[in-house]
């Protein structure tokens, strides 16, 4: 067995494997942690197929950012396993129907593409050592990026950054009306001046 052949079948078996978990773990926590688990391999697959942008992009945004603000959102919410248990006939028909919309909408796409017509019936094999000298994907995008759309990178820019300065301005609004623990203040304290005695009349 071929060295790609093996990692395409090992990422995918990863993949089903975790995004059934995902589905079936009683934990949100434990969840969000397979969900982890299929967007890596995801991302391992997409860099198989040659798409290295997606894949890093995919870790980046997703993994990076998204999965681990679940994560974060559920461990603060604390979420407890429900005692309410749902039959699988009370289930049954929604699973059905999604299922169906999505059968409906694969051979919609297969249709249209016509899968059939890309089988080959010969194996091209491609040097690597050639390929090597080639562009990436990154590079391609990256030129396109920074020289055509170069103004509208800029000024997506700004507005994360108008964004960012806006949330921090309205989180360090502080207000008059409520007592604050000092620290300055209380460093500057002396021993004479944090005792008092006072006298009580018998």
């Amino acid at each position: 067995m071929q060295i790609d052949i093996f990692l395409f079948l090992t990422f995918s078996i990863f993949a089903l494997i975790a995004s059934v978990m995902v589905i079936s773990s009683s934990n949100a926590v434990h969840s969000v942690l397979f969900l982890i688990l299929v967007f890596c391999n995801i991302a391992g697959l997409l860099l198989l197929f040659g798409a290295e942008f997606l894949a890093f992009m995919l870790l980046i945004v997703y993994v990076g950012a998204i999965a681990v603000l679940f994560l974060f959102v559920v461990m603060m919410l604390n979420i407890k396993k429900m005692s309410v248990s749902h039959g699988f006939f009370s289930i049954a028909p929604i699973g059905l129907t999604i299922f169906l919309i999505l059968f409906a909408q694969l051979s919609g796409v297969f249709h249209v593409f016509n899968i059939s017509s890309l089988k080959q019936d010969s194996l091209i094999w491609i040097s690597w050592i050639i390929e090597n000298q080639n562009i990436t994907n990154i590079q391609v995008v990256g030129n396109v990026l920074y020289t055509k759309y170069c103004f509208l990178f800029i000024l997506s820019g700004l507005i994360l950054l108008v964004a960012m300065i806006g949330a921090i301005v309205l989180t360090m609004h502080q207000r008059t009306d409520v007592r604050k623990q000092k620290i300055e203040v209380q460093l500057n304290r002396t021993f004479g001046g944090s005792l008092k005695f006072i006298n009580l009349r018998k």
